[in-house]
Protein backbone atom coordinates (compact mmCIF):
# COMPACT_ATOMS: atom_id res chain seq x y z
CA UNK A 1 0.00 0.00 0.00
CA UNK A 2 1.21 3.95 -0.56
CA UNK A 3 1.94 6.00 2.43
CA UNK A 4 -1.41 7.20 1.94
CA UNK A 5 -4.80 6.76 0.24
CA UNK A 6 -6.96 9.63 0.15
CA UNK A 7 -10.19 10.57 -0.93
CA UNK A 8 -11.77 14.30 -1.50
CA UNK A 9 -15.86 14.01 -2.47
CA UNK A 10 -17.59 16.97 -2.92
CA UNK A 11 -21.20 16.64 -0.97
CA UNK A 12 -24.40 18.51 -1.07
CA UNK A 13 -24.70 20.93 2.03
CA UNK A 14 -28.09 18.93 2.56
CA UNK A 15 -29.13 16.18 5.27
CA UNK A 16 -27.95 14.09 2.75
CA UNK A 17 -24.69 14.02 2.84
CA UNK A 18 -24.39 12.42 6.20
CA UNK A 19 -25.59 8.93 5.14
CA UNK A 20 -23.37 10.10 2.33
CA UNK A 21 -20.38 10.56 3.85
CA UNK A 22 -20.57 7.40 6.38
CA UNK A 23 -21.46 4.88 3.76
CA UNK A 24 -18.09 6.68 1.96
CA UNK A 25 -16.05 6.15 5.15
CA UNK A 26 -17.04 2.93 5.66
CA UNK A 27 -16.20 1.87 2.18
CA UNK A 28 -12.65 3.12 2.22
CA UNK A 29 -11.84 2.00 5.88
CA UNK A 30 -13.36 -1.95 4.16
CA UNK A 31 -11.06 -1.57 0.49
CA UNK A 32 -8.00 -0.40 2.59
CA UNK A 33 -7.68 -3.39 4.83
CA UNK A 34 -4.33 -2.60 5.95
CA UNK A 35 -5.96 0.44 8.11
CA UNK A 36 -6.79 -0.90 10.82
CA UNK A 37 -8.64 2.45 12.24
CA UNK A 38 -12.37 1.57 14.16
CA UNK A 39 -14.79 1.51 11.10
CA UNK A 40 -17.80 2.69 13.61
CA UNK A 41 -16.36 5.73 15.46
CA UNK A 42 -14.97 7.07 11.88
CA UNK A 43 -18.53 6.70 10.90
CA UNK A 44 -20.09 8.42 13.86
CA UNK A 45 -17.47 10.94 13.78
CA UNK A 46 -17.99 11.35 10.32
CA UNK A 47 -21.40 11.86 10.73
CA UNK A 48 -20.89 14.73 13.08
CA UNK A 49 -18.39 16.57 11.31
CA UNK A 50 -20.77 16.76 8.44
CA UNK A 51 -24.04 17.68 9.91
CA UNK A 52 -21.74 20.49 11.49
CA UNK A 53 -21.05 21.51 7.83
CA UNK A 54 -24.11 21.38 6.51
CA UNK A 55 -26.51 22.53 9.79
CA UNK A 56 -23.92 25.73 10.39
CA UNK A 57 -22.76 27.09 7.27
CA UNK A 58 -24.50 29.55 4.97
CA UNK A 59 -25.53 28.84 1.24
CA UNK A 60 -25.27 26.12 -1.19
CA UNK A 61 -21.96 25.63 -1.98
CA UNK A 62 -21.23 21.92 -1.19
CA UNK A 63 -18.92 20.71 1.58
CA UNK A 64 -15.80 18.57 1.04
CA UNK A 65 -14.66 15.19 2.68
CA UNK A 66 -11.45 14.40 2.76
CA UNK A 67 -10.26 10.63 3.97
CA UNK A 68 -6.51 10.04 4.03
CA UNK A 69 -5.67 6.34 5.24
CA UNK A 70 -2.42 5.38 6.34
CA UNK A 71 -1.00 2.63 8.03
CA UNK A 72 -0.82 4.50 11.14
CA UNK A 73 -4.79 5.48 11.10
CA UNK A 74 -6.94 7.16 9.42
CA UNK A 75 -7.69 11.33 8.96
CA UNK A 76 -11.42 12.42 7.85
CA UNK A 77 -11.26 16.03 7.35
CA UNK A 78 -14.45 18.13 6.43
CA UNK A 79 -14.32 21.36 4.65
CA UNK A 80 -16.78 24.14 4.44
CA UNK A 81 -17.08 27.66 3.35
CA UNK A 82 -17.30 29.10 7.09
CA UNK A 83 -13.92 30.72 8.11
CA UNK A 84 -15.14 30.84 11.74
CA UNK A 85 -13.56 28.50 14.16
CA UNK A 86 -16.09 25.37 15.39
CA UNK A 87 -17.66 26.49 18.60
CA UNK A 88 -16.46 24.33 21.62
CA UNK A 89 -13.80 22.25 19.55
CA UNK A 90 -12.16 25.43 18.88
CA UNK A 91 -12.42 27.19 22.34
CA UNK A 92 -11.19 23.75 24.20
CA UNK A 93 -8.11 23.55 21.34
CA UNK A 94 -7.56 27.09 22.36
CA UNK A 95 -8.19 26.71 25.98
CA UNK A 96 -11.03 28.86 25.90
CA UNK A 97 -10.17 32.88 26.58
CA UNK A 98 -8.23 33.55 30.28
CA UNK A 99 -10.33 32.58 33.17
CA UNK A 100 -12.71 30.09 30.82
CA UNK A 101 -13.27 26.80 32.61
CA UNK A 102 -14.07 23.82 31.03
CA UNK A 103 -17.53 23.82 32.70
CA UNK A 104 -18.07 27.05 31.11
CA UNK A 105 -17.67 25.20 27.47
CA UNK A 106 -19.86 22.28 27.97
CA UNK A 107 -23.15 21.91 26.31
CA UNK A 108 -26.65 22.75 28.52
CA UNK A 109 -27.25 19.49 29.56
CA UNK A 110 -31.24 19.85 28.77
CA UNK A 111 -29.98 20.72 24.84
CA UNK A 112 -30.76 19.02 22.23
CA UNK A 113 -27.51 20.14 20.59
CA UNK A 114 -23.86 21.01 21.42
CA UNK A 115 -22.30 17.17 21.94
CA UNK A 116 -20.71 16.58 18.71
CA UNK A 117 -18.07 18.19 18.85
CA UNK A 118 -16.93 17.13 22.12
CA UNK A 119 -17.58 13.59 21.69
CA UNK A 120 -15.38 13.94 18.10
CA UNK A 121 -12.42 15.78 21.01
CA UNK A 122 -13.32 12.03 23.42
CA UNK A 123 -13.14 9.45 21.18
CA UNK A 124 -10.53 10.63 18.28
CA UNK A 125 -6.70 10.59 18.76
CA UNK A 126 -6.49 14.22 17.99
CA UNK A 127 -9.04 16.59 16.17
CA UNK A 128 -8.71 20.79 15.26
CA UNK A 129 -9.45 22.99 12.61
CA UNK A 130 -7.58 25.02 10.36
CA UNK A 131 -8.26 27.62 7.97
CA UNK A 132 -8.40 26.68 4.50
CA UNK A 133 -8.84 29.57 1.31
CA UNK A 134 -12.05 29.27 1.24
CA UNK A 135 -13.58 28.53 4.60
CA UNK A 136 -11.79 26.02 6.78
CA UNK A 137 -11.32 22.63 7.19
CA UNK A 138 -12.32 20.68 10.17
CA UNK A 139 -10.61 17.21 10.80
CA UNK A 140 -10.33 14.45 13.30
CA UNK A 141 -7.41 11.30 13.21
CA UNK A 142 -8.20 8.09 14.39
CA UNK A 143 -4.73 5.58 15.11
CA UNK A 144 -4.69 2.46 13.90
CA UNK A 145 -5.44 -0.60 16.32
CA UNK A 146 -4.05 -3.99 16.27
CA UNK A 147 -4.90 -6.11 13.33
Amino acid sequence: MPDVSAWRIPLPRTPAAVPIARALVRTALTDVPVVHADSDTAELLTAELVANAVEHTAGDAPIELVVELRASGCQVEVHDGDPRPPGVLGAIAAQGPPGTRLDDLMPDPWQEHGRGLLLIRALSSACGHRPTADGKAVWFTLAARPA
